[in-house]
């Protein structure tokens, strides 16, 4: 038996389709943020807090996977919120495609392509941490212990806000339908590679910020959430550009009256 494209069993399956993505998208974002907030399994919320500044941990390889993890998790969880209208309009072309018989491909590959590029600046991210611990400028709360360093970090973030890549970037992600006309591929390699692309110019707009987690600290879930919702805010919002632009303006004060600070008043570590 064959169904007409107008037919009430193909609409009901289409909403079903839209239903099983908004679902999918609020349920790995919802774990992510969970595991996120419960602290990645590392468990230092019970230890005195002397107790964890002298622990120094040991970079393993399953420490390394670890951190890995953390990060992959915590980028999953802050980013892929503000990619939601992306992925829903992906969707949508998707199940256009599919009632005029063409062949369906899975909203994932698109979701699994973003995935894989934050999971690249993922693994940047654990060599960085990597290197500051090494060099002892990093606690084992996951936060710098530098003033000139954190100084530095949210002047560099102020900076590359005001930049021209990063207003190109943000313009891709904020702009899903131009995004899918210039982009589009067919098949389940160009969801894929969509995915990439869409995830890339994410990276192109947030890695900075999301650099900031080495100040504010990597296991801070309230830097962690206001770094989140600054993004969301960033993406969606109608005046996004313009609050992009006066928060570069912010974090660059911000961080030379770090700097003005560490020259007046001899400091050893942000407290």
């Amino acid at each position: 038996m064959t169904v007409s494209l107008e037919s009430p069993a193909l609409e009901a399956v289409l909403k079903r389709d839209r239903v099983v993505v908004i679902a999918g998208l609020i349920a790995v974002s919802t774990v992510s943020w969970f595991y996120t907030l419960a602290g990645a399994g590392l468990e230092m919320d019970a230890m005195p807090g002397d107790m964890v500044m002298a622990m120094r941990p040991q970079w393993t390889l399953g420490y390394a996977a670890l951190m890995l993890a953390m990060w992959w998790v915590m980028m999953v969880a802050m980013m892929l919120p503000s990619a939601a209208p992306m992925v829903l309009l992906f969707a949508a072309i998707i199940r256009k495609g599919r009632s005029r018989g063409e062949v369906h491909v899975s909203t994932g590959k698109f979701v699994a392509g973003y995935v894989v590029v934050w999971g690249g600046f993922s693994l940047g991210a654990v060599m960085v941490q990597w290197g500051l611990e090494n060099l002892g400028l990093f606690t084992p709360m996951m936060a710098t212990t530098s003033v000139a360093l954190g100084g530095l970090l949210l002047i560099s973030a102020g900076i590359y806000q005001l930049t021209p890549l990063k207003d190109a970037c943000l313009r891709h992600c904020r702009s899903p339908v131009e995004f899918m006309a210039v982009h589009w591929r067919p098949g389940g390699a160009g969801a894929f590679a969509m995915g990439l692309t869409h995830g890339v110019f994410c990276l192109g707009c947030c890695w900075v910020l999301m650099g900031l987690l080495f100040y504010g600290g990597v296991m801070n879930p309230w830097w962690i959430a206001g770094l989140a919702i600054y993004v969301l805010i960033e993406k969606l919002a109608p005046a996004g550009p313009r609050i992009g632009r006066f928060t570069g303006a912010l974090l660059i004060l911000w961080g030379l009256w770090l700097l003005w600070l560490l020259m007046v008043v001899p400091v050893a570590t942000i407290g």
